[in-house]
This record gives C-alpha cells, structure tokens and sequence, in this order.
C-alpha cells in the first residue's frame, strides 16, 4: 500500500478530529451526541469530502477533508460506525468509530478493520475539539486472510515494561515467518506516512516482544508487521502511557 496501513483514515482522522468497546448510555437516546453520531457517520460513508462542511467547524473543515480524501485513494470502499459510547472521566462525550474496507494493490487484496474512540466537544452541534483515547487497526493481505489476535494493553503505567504481541491462531507448519515492530510518532501517523519496519525471522506462533514505556505520561503508537506465505499482516494500537498517580 502507498501509505502505512495504520495511519490510514482511522488514525489520521482521529488525529485529525483530534477504535475499544462501545457502551450503550441509558437515557441517552435523542441526545446530542446520539444526532451528531449519526450525522457523522452519514458523512463519513457519503464518499464526499466536502460534507464535513456539515459537521465540523471552519478551522477543522480543511484538514478532515483532505485527509479523508487521501485515505479514500486507499481504501475506495469502506463502511463506517459511528457509536456513542462512555463518557470520559472528566465528563466529555466520546465516540466509538468503526470502519471496514478492502482495496487492492499490487495484486494483493487487502482486508481492513480498525476502531477508534475520541473525546468531543459540540458547539451548535459541530465538532470543535476532539482527543483521540484509543486506537487499533488490522490489515491483511491473501486470499485467506491469516487469523492473529493482537494483544497488547489499552494502558500502562509510565516507565513499566509491558508485551507486543501479534498471535497467530492457526499452525503455520514449516512456513518461514518474519515480521517486525517500530513505535510510530504522532508526525508520521498524521502525514500517513509508511515507515520502513525491519523485519526478522520469527517463529510460526507469530511476534512477541517486551517494551519500555516512557517516563512522562501520554502515549505510544505501535506498528506490527508479519510476513507470512500467503500475504501480510499489519496493526497498529495506541497505548495510554499514565502516572501511578
């Protein structure tokens, strides 16, 4: 693919605004949030950039367009979710993006899956400010898409060690397996940007490595690549750094 499959749209239009469960919120229904969801997804799944016209304000109007515009190049058939989900612990609304899509490149056919959740805030119900809390994303290649299962925590604390992992569900054999890790920066996730991601032989049960998180609380974007006999596969996850405080 042209671009890092985990800055596609889903991260750089966080970042940009700027996947994880969606909680239903009694009571809710009617509510601001639940219109502008729906607003959003409509928008989303139009196809057209300038509908953001519709839900966000002027100065994010330029930058959620262009950069739809460019993961759409990508990825020209996708489906959007657009949920309501908890609120923050400082009270802010949040919303669960799910997004599905394919594409084709260089003969392979790729299988996208990614989910975010940011934090909003509405004024006249447009989008004025956003934070991204959580994301993860999940590109794969082949005619049978690989079955993996990537585990790696939502949050840790600040200078703990902690796991990547990228499992492989199903027993490759004698396949030969090489894959590869590299810590994404917000620069290269919101000009996605595809870095190289050196690549190691691994073992057929997929990639486990140990990480260090750093001292100062905020976040950490992981890539994962993994080169099988049938295609690849690559996530991306977003990992809150906090204080023990």
């Amino acid at each position: 693919m042209r671009r890092f499959l985990g800055a596609t749209l889903v991260s750089a239009m966080a970042l940009a605004l700027s996947p994880v469960h969606a909680i239903e919120q009694p009571g809710r229904v009617g509510s601001a949030e639940d219109t502008f969801s729906h607003r959003l997804q409509t928008v989303l799944n139009s196809g057209s950039a300038s509908a953001f016209e519709t839900v966000a304000s002027v100065d994010l109007q330029p930058v959620l367009a262009q950069r739809y515009q460019r993961f759409r190049q990508d990825f020209p058939e996708v489906t959007w979710r657009v949920e309501t989900a908890a609120p923050t612990a400082d009270g802010r609304s949040t919303l669960t993006l799910r997004v599905r899509g394919a594409a084709e490149s260089e003969g392979l056919i790729y299988d996208l899956q990614a989910t975010e959740q940011i934090a909003i805030r509405l004024e006249g119900g447009q989008l004025v400010e956003q934070e991204l809390l959580a994301q993860q994303s999940l590109l794969r290649s082949g005619e049978r898409p690989l079955a993996v299962n990537l585990v790696i925590p939502d949050v840790v604390l600040t200078g703990s060690r902690y796991d990547v992992d990228l499992v492989v569900e199903e027993p490759l054999g004698k396949a030969l397996v090489a894959g590869g890790l590299i810590d994404l920066t917000d620069e290269q996730l919101t000009a996605q940007i595809r870095p190289n991601v050196p690549l190691a032989p691994l073992g057929g049960g997929g990639l486990f490595k140990s990480v260090q998180a750093p001292q100062q609380p905020g976040s950490q974007t992981w890539a994962v690549m993994l080169v099988h006999p049938d295609g690849v596969v690559t996530a991306t996850k977003r990992v809150r750094v906090v204080s023990s405080n």
